[in-house]
């Protein structure tokens, strides 16, 4: 980087410029506010005594904005202090004409508000004079800087480190690549008394609720207690500049989206640049047309509304999407969600290490047929929402229901050792859950079980309504041990009680025969062996 005197003198330059302009056009931008809210004032009220001469503050105001752009050329302003400088020196005497005239019909106007009943308008006149003598001073102070550093001279050092701290912040800069009238919550941020008032007076006027602050602090702290639709932020502060204001709220992640509009004095492009790049959704020059200002608030508005709206609307896709993943968890393991999510279209896997348990309701064909409709899906419901919760706690896969039968397995689809075990601890609750329900109802019943140990293949069958199910011989061994079983006890095979013998009491073995199978050695579970210390 390169910081030789050339580079200075272009830094103290851009330091004197902005300077002039916020000191220029913070009275005028006062002046021509007061003077359109007046304006207002007057003919919604029909004071025509007092319209003709408002007229002509109102045209001497049109021309003293003319002549201070004129002013703010950056070739005329770098020679303002020049005494020799005839051209400035007619414009710096031009300036008087307007603002005598302004001066002068207030007064007038001042002097009649009693007569015309209109005091009300007294604090806004008053305003225009306290402005215009303002901007007086200030130019008689620019006549008579020509023996001056124009750098510093017309300024405070406070006030020349604001500056120098605003253009520090702007640089270096990088490559740059009809809606409805809307109201809403606005912070209008501006360390000038007049210009904060006269905005958040115009603001007001047009339906916005309106809170104002003097400062960059001030600013966001009002921001971290209150939410607000829009905020106002002027560039030129001394405690924190507007630019750092936007770069704190854009790094905020709450604050973040608030639309913000940038009203200042500089109008370089480099400083719109600048601030668009940092975030800002607009930038306004000071004095800002009212009707400019007022469709880019309400385009600031009519954005912020379509943010909120797609926030809305993600939020409830964002719900829905929870509940379509809920859904499925209810019908699938989580792993298979998963996998069909990365786009698996096909499932199915073997896994060697498995049990399969199916349960059945004893005559509950023939109860059915006794007892009203809503009495056995309620019967129904009690039991088997009973069996989900049991599933759920011992973290076994309920695979489906069929009627009143009901099957769940372990080992599948996640392996696990202890899977034997768990599916009988899993049999036994079962079976106290319907002796619990049976002491609550008029019609008792029982259930069988059958468990069986051994390979099966799992997988997702269907593409409209999925249905993770198993199969093989395990599978079909557990349904004939449920068939051939006794009511309210568990029989499992061979296979499944060496898994288990450890933790489980088990009857003697019997050969049962069963359909497919010839004889097959089973027993029944007892209880639960005593836990060992």
């Amino acid at each position: 980087m390169n910081d030789g005197p050339e580079n200075e003198t272009q830094h103290a330059r851009a330091v004197w410029l902005a300077n002039l302009r916020q000191n220029l056009i913070s009275p005028v931008s006062a002046i021509v506010g007061l003077c359109e809210l007046l304006q207002s004032e007057v003919e919604h009220l029909k004071l025509d005594e007092v319209a003709s001469d408002l007229d002509r503050i109102s045209r001497a105001t049109t021309e003293l904005n003319a002549l201070v752009n004129q002013l703010l050329h950056p070739d005329v302003a770098t020679r303002l202090t020049a005494n020799d400088d005839e051209g400035v020196a007619r414009l710096r005497h031009d300036l008087r004409t307007p603002m005598n005239a302004i001066k002068g019909y207030s007064e007038m106007l001042l002097e009649d508000l009693e007569d015309l009943q209109a005091k009300h308008l007294e604090p806004d006149l008053l305003g225009l004079l306290e402005h215009t003598d303002t901007l007086l001073q200030y130019i008689d102070k620019l006549a008579g800087l020509s023996d001056d550093d124009p750098k510093v001279s017309d300024t405070s050092q406070d006030s020349f480190e604001m500056f120098a701290n605003l253009v520090q912040s702007l640089q270096p800069l990088a490559p740059i690549a009809d809606t409805a009238a809307l109201t809403g919550d606005v912070l209008v941020v501006d360390d000038n008394l007049a210009n904060r008032n006269l905005l958040a007076r115009r603001l007001t006027r047009d339906g916005h609720k309106v809170w104002t602050a003097d400062g960059g602090y001030s600013a966001l702290e009002m921001m971290s207690r209150h939410s607000f639709d829009l905020v106002l932020l002027d560039l030129m502060m001394p405690d924190l500049n507007g630019f750092e204001v936007l770069a704190r709220l854009k790094e905020d992640d709450v604050l973040h989206d608030i639309p913000v509009i940038m009203i200042s004095a500089l109008d370089e492009i480099e400083s719109v640049a600048r601030c668009i790049e940092a975030g800002a959704d607009d930038y306004l020059p000071k004095p800002f047309n009212p009707i400019l200002l007022q469709a880019r608030i309400s385009a600031a508005l009519e954005k912020n509304n379509w943010r909120e709206r797609e926030r809305r609307y993600l939020e409830m896709m964002e719900a829905e999407k929870q509940k379509y993943k809920q859904l499925l968890l209810s019908i699938l393991p989580q792993q298979i969600v998963t996998r069909l999510n990365d786009g698996e279209a096909t499932i199915a896997d073997r896994h060697n290490d498995a049990t399969v348990l199916f349960s059945d309701i004893v005559g509950f064909t023939e109860m059915s047929a006794r007892l009203p409709p809503a009495h056995v899906v309620d019967y129904l419901n009690r039991i088997f929402t009973g069996f989900d919760k049991a599933a759920t706690e011992l973290g076994v896969e309920k695979i489906k229901t069929i009627g009143d039968a009901y099957m769940v397995a372990a080992g599948v689809p996640d392996d696990r050792e202890d899977h034997a075990e768990v599916i009988v601890e899993m049999a036994l609750r079962m079976l106290e859950q319907v002796e619990a329900l049976n002491h609550e109802t008029h019609h008792p019943m029982h259930i069988r079980v059958g468990v069986h140990s051994g390979p099966v293949v799992a997988g997702i069958i269907g593409s409209q309504r999925f249905l993770y199910d198993v199969w093989g011989d395990t599978v079909n061994l557990a349904s004939r041990l449920e068939s051939t079983g006794a009511p309210g006890r568990v029989q499992v095979s061979e296979a499944t009680a060496r898994l288990i013998e450890h933790r489980f009491d088990l009857s003697e073995p019997a050969d049962t025969r069963v359909k497919g199978k010839g004889q097959v050695r089973t027993y029944y579970v007892t209880q639960r062996k005593p836990a060992v210390d």
